[in-house]
């Protein structure tokens, strides 16, 4: 059973910087498809970047230019760089791993963005 643990959320101001770290457990990480979500209160569940395998990379367009995803296979582990942050940028966000269309979630880690 694969457990995702994140971390890095907290509060911040406008304008400044988070590094999100989700380690992954067992052997299918290097296998599989990571990504990152986020939940703002009242609001849906949304997908902010995934990495694939290969590296490819998806942004939302909110975040474009601002947050970039990357892996470390030889940790089990992906990052969130989140750069010029935003007051529309904070929710609770969930790291997720998908492989053999079997998908699993992480408890989540809050990130606050106010001055």
């Amino acid at each position: 059973q694969v457990q995702l643990v994140e971390s890095g959320g907290g509060l911040v101001q406008p304008g400044g910087s988070l590094r999100l770290s989700c380690v992954a457990s067992g052997s299918i990480f290097s296998s599989s498809v990571m990504g990152w979500y986020r939940q703002a209160p009242g609001k849906q569940r949304e997908l902010v970047a995934s990495i694939t395998s290969g590296g490819s990379t998806n942004y939302v367009d909110s975040v474009k230019g601002r947050f970039t995803i990357s892996r470390d296979n030889a940790k089990n582990t992906v990052y969130l760089q989140m750069n010029s942050l935003k007051l529309e940028d904070t929710a609770v966000y969930y790291c997720n791993l998908v492989f053999l269309a079997r998908r699993t979630w992480g408890q989540g880690t809050q990130v606050t963005v106010s001055s």
